[in-house]
C-alpha cells in the first residue's frame, strides 16, 4: 500500500502589502478570533500599541509589552498566567515574534506574527531561538496561523535589517548543497518538496531589481521569499531547508565573539564564505551582495578573523547530529584559510 502523505499546517493568513494593518480588524474577524492578545517590544509599543489597539473597536486586544531578555522560564510562566485568547498576535523584531510563536505553542492558540522588519525568516518558520539555562537554543514553535506584514511599516526599516533578510535569504543555497552532503553521508533524507519550495524562495528572489532597497517590488519579493523557507521548514519538520553550516558559525559567534552583530548580516558574511567552501554558486551570491550594497556594508562591521577562525571549529558542536561540510576537517581547514587568501573576506574580516 502507498505510503499516506502528511498534513502539513501552512499560514491561513497571507497578507503581504501596504496599508494591510488597516484592515486588521476585517482579518481577524473574518478567522472568527474575538478575544486575542498582542505581544509588542519596547520599540512597537512606544510606535504601534496605541494605533493597534485603538483600531480594534470590536475585538478584545490584551496588550503585552515584554522585555527581551526573558528566558524560556519567564515565557512559560507569563504564558500559563494570560488568559485563555482565541489568537496570539506578535508584533516587532524577531526576539518578540519568537515569544509570540513560544506562547501560543504552550497554549496550543493560533499565532498571527506581524513583522516590522524583513531582518530574518523567524516570521514564518516554525522554530524559534529562545535563551535556555544561560544558552540560545533552537526550540518547537507554533507554525504561524497568519503573517502580517504592512509594506507601509516594512519600508521604513532601517537598511541594515533589510540587508540582513537578504543575508539569510541567501542562506538558503548554501544550506540546500549541506543538506545534500549530509544525505550522501547518511545523515539525513532531503524532502524534495521542501528543498524545491526553499530553492525557489531564493531564485525568485534573484531574479528582482536589486537597485532600490526600499522599491515596494524589492520588499514584496524579499518578505514572499522568506515566508517560502520558512514554510520550507515546516515541511521538512526541520531547519535544514534554510540553515547549514553558515547559520552554525553565526551562532558559534553569538557565544564567542565580544561585539556579535545582527543575525542575518553575520549569516550573509558565513554563506558567502561557505559558497567558497563549496565551490557553489560563488559568482550569484557576489552579484547579489554587490547590487544590494550587502558587502559595502559589512565591510565596515568589526569582524575578528580570530573569531571567525574560532567560530568555524566550533561550528560542528553547535549541532552535532547534522553533518555538514564543516563536520569534516578538510572543510574547516579550507574555511579558515579562505580567511586569509580570498580577497572579499580580507576586505570584510579585517581586524586579527
Amino acid at each position: 500500500m502507498a505510503k499516506q502523505g502528511m498534513s502539513i499546517p501552512i499560514p491561513d493568513i497571507l497578507e503581504i502589502d501596504h496599508g494591510v494593518l488597516v484592515n486588521l480588524e476585517t482579518i481577524l474577524v473574518k478567522h472568527g478570533f474575538r478575544k486575542v492578545a498582542i505581544l509588542f517590544d519596547e520599540y512597537s509599543s512606544k510606535h504601534y500599541e496605541r494605533s493597534i489597539i485603538g483600531s480594534l473597536t470590536d475585538i478584545h486586544a490584551d496588550a503585552f509589552t515584554f522585555d527581551l531578555s526573558s528566558d524560556i522560564h519567564n515565557l512559560i510562566t507569563r504564558a500559563f498566567e494570560m488568559e485563555r485568547y482565541d489568537a496570539v498576535l506578535a508584533m516587532g523584531g524577531g526576539s518578540i515574534i519568537d515569544f509570540g510563536k513560544y506562547i501560543a505553542f504552550s497554549r496550543r492558540s493560533p499565532f498571527i506574527s506581524i513583522p516590522l522588519s524583513p531582518s530574518n525568516d523567524g516570521f514564518a518558520s516554525s522554530n524559534c531561538s529562545l535563551e535556555v539555562n544561560g544558552k540560545k537554543t533552537t526550540v518547537p514553535a507554533q507554525v504561524p496561523f497568519g503573517i502580517i506584514a504592512d509594506l507601509t511599516v516594512i519600508e521604513s526599516a532601517p537598511e541594515p535589517f533589510i540587508l540582513a533578510g537578504t543575508g539569510d535569504l541567501m542562506s538558503n543555497i548554501t544550506a540546500l548543497y549541506d543538506w545534500g552532503f549530509e544525505e550522501a553521508h547518511g545523515y539525513s533524507q532531503v524532502n524534495a518538496f521542501s528543498a524545491m519550495l526553499s530553492k525557489k524562495a531564493v531564485n525568485s528572489f534573484i531574479r528582482t531589481p536589486m537597485t532600490d532597497l526600499k522599491q515596494p517590488v524589492f520588499l514584496k519579493e524579499l518578505v514572499s521569499s522568506l515566508t517560502m523557507g520558512g514554510v520550507s521548514t515546516v515541511i521538512s519538520g526541520n531547519s535544514a531547508p534554510i540553515s547549514g553550516a553558515e547559520h552554525m558559525i553565526s551562532h558559534a559567534l553569538d557565544k564567542t565573539s565580544r561585539d556579535p552583530q545582527m543575525h542575518g548580516l553575520q549569516v550573509g558574511v558565513c554563506t558567502y564564505l561557505m559558497a567558497l567552501v563549496h565551490d557553489h554558486r560563488v559568482e550569484r551570491m557576489v552579484k547579489v551582495f554587490s547590487r544590494t550594497g550587502f558587502f559595502d556594508y559589512v565591510k565596515q562591521l568589526p569582524f575578528s578573523r580570530k573569531e571567525f577562525r574560532k567560530a568555524i571549529e566550533m561550528a560542528p558542536s553547535i549541532k552535532p547530529k547534522r553533518y555538514t561540510y564543516l563536520h569534516e576537517k578538510k572543510y574547516r581547514d579550507k574555511a579558515c584559510d579562505l580567511l586569509e587568501t580570498d580577497q572579499l573576506l580580507k576586505e570584510i574580516i579585517k581586524n586579527p
